[in-house]
């Protein structure tokens, strides 16, 4: 890999417009400082001062196959250079092949694909659907989850994102979903916690009345909000209790999909099928904006003879739809699923417990493929984060200190409240993922000097 040779000014020169005219997403405009990147490749991204970073979050968990893949650059230009931009209602070869190579791939009959421009777009038309399906307005969610930003998605999120942007009167409701290490039903283990959160869902529903919830929206493997990997039986419970009163069992696979958990999608470490699967991210690594809904024979039978009451512009864009075409057949190719696996399996999983039992800061390590997370403690015995929920400013101050430590070392990191994601791109080589793992292994002496 060759970066180019450091150029400071182009780098100031970009910073300076940036600071002039972008208003970022969810910052105080003045009190952020972006760095200004020159370029990317694989698992690395650099800077104008010729300063690369193993890249650890994927940007946003997204860049599945990695940073600049050959194959899906060309595919891009190609398919440019044929054919940029045509409306929704037409026939495209690069629309048509996207929704083919999706449909073979998610679980059980989800056929039809409604294609977006990302992850929240999908989740509104999820959620659309599940009340045209139903008839019902009510849609559950769990707390701990993250489904877009906007505005039905925002209220389905149970992260403080919510909280400013909320109006109140979404029809959404929401409720705990199982969290082990942190149990709010009080569990010993895991066989109780799957128990007691089914029994707590199903009560909300009784007491919000069966008869007007019209969907509950899981994301398979919660992302952002910790990595949380379901219990074995919960997907299958919730699965049963959709099915016992009507409901539209929607799963989020945003941030699991494509790759992310070592397989196509996260549902299929359960053998779970939901009527609804949504998706984006990971199906051509955000190269150019995409998302969709897999939906079931039995919803998409609804519209056969009436119009579904939606639609975007650019929905199943033919740049990004050729660009996941590239993609999926890539990872297919390449075996890159297999590579996330594998490197889940070999070397993220095993050098996360490792480091637990060096760093007493690490009240827990969770996730598989290359989805990982470390729960971060002051104190092992009674499991208080390193910093309050939602801290900022001096309160968070141990976790920007570890992000500012792993930058200095070359290391890009996810950190969301107490908590440090290991997300590479699931091409990550064995000896990149080791390299992060040493420097995470170094840094981690700042988050143990705060513990008791």
């Amino acid at each position: 890999m060759s970066i180019p040779t450091a150029d400071p000014a182009a780098g100031r020169a970009v910073k300076a417009a940036d600071r002039a005219h972008v208003f970022h997403s969810w910052s105080a405009q003045a009190l952020i400082d972006p760095l200004a990147v020159a370029g990317a490749e694989g698992s690395y991204f650099w800077d104008y001062d010729g300063n690369r970073y193993l890249d650890f979050s994927s940007q946003l968990v997204n860049t599945n196959i990695g940073h600049q893949h050959p194959k899906v650059v060309a595919a891009i230009q190609e398919q440019a250079a044929k054919l940029c931009t045509l409306a929704p209602g037409f026939a495209v070869e690069s629309r048509s092949e996207a929704a083919r190579l999706i449909a073979e791939r998610t679980p059980g009959d989800l056929d039809k694909i409604f294609f977006t421009n990302g992850g929240a777009e999908a989740n509104e038309n999820a959620v659309r659907l599940a009340r045209l399906h139903t008839g019902r307005q009510k849609v559950l969610a769990t707390y701990r989850s993250y489904h877009g930003a906007t505005a039905n998605a925002i209220a389905l999120t149970g992260d403080p994102r919510r909280w400013p942007n909320e109006t109140g009167v979404s029809g959404v409701v929401h409720f705990w979903g199982p969290y082990p290490y942190r149990s709010n039903f009080h569990a010993e283990n895991e066989a109780q916690e799957c128990e007691r959160a089914l029994a707590h869902l199903e009560q909300v529903i009784a007491f919000e009345g069966a008869g007007t919830v019209a969907a509950i929206i899981l994301e398979t493997v919660v992302g952002t909000a910790g990595v949380l990997v379901p219990p074995p039986g919960y997907l299958a419970g919730v699965r049963e209790i959709c099915d016992r009163y009507g409901i539209v069992f929607i799963l989020d696979e945003v941030m699991a999909g494509f790759g992310r958990t070592g397989a196509w999608f996260a549902a299929d470490h359960w053998g779970v099928t939901p009527d609804l699967l949504t998706f984006a991210k990971g199906v051509n690594s955000g190269y150019v904006p995409l998302g969709g809904v897999a939906i079931s024979a039995e919803i998409a039978a609804d519209f056969a003879e009436r119009p579904f009451p939606g639609g975007l512009t650019y929905s199943g864009h033919p740049l990004a739809c050729a660009s996941a075409v590239a993609t999926i057949n890539a990872m297919a190719e390449e075996g890159i699923v297999e590579n996330a696996a594998h490197i889940g399996e070999t070397v993220l999983g095993p050098g996360l417990r490792e480091l637990a039992e060096r760093h007493p800061s690490i009240g827990e390590v969770r996730g598989l493929g290359v989805f990982w997370a470390l729960d971060l403690v002051k104190d092992r015995a009674t499991r208080e984060p390193l910093v309050p929920y939602n801290a900022a400013g001096a309160d968070n101050a141990p976790m920007a200190e570890l992000a500012a430590a792993c930058k200095r070392r070359g290391l890009w990191p996810f950190v969301n409240m107490n908590r440090f994601h290991v997300v590479p791109p699931c091409t990550v080589t064995e000896e990149e993922a080791k390299a992060g793992l040493a420097v995470l292994d170094e840094v981690l002496s700042l988050t143990d000097a705060h513990t008791v």
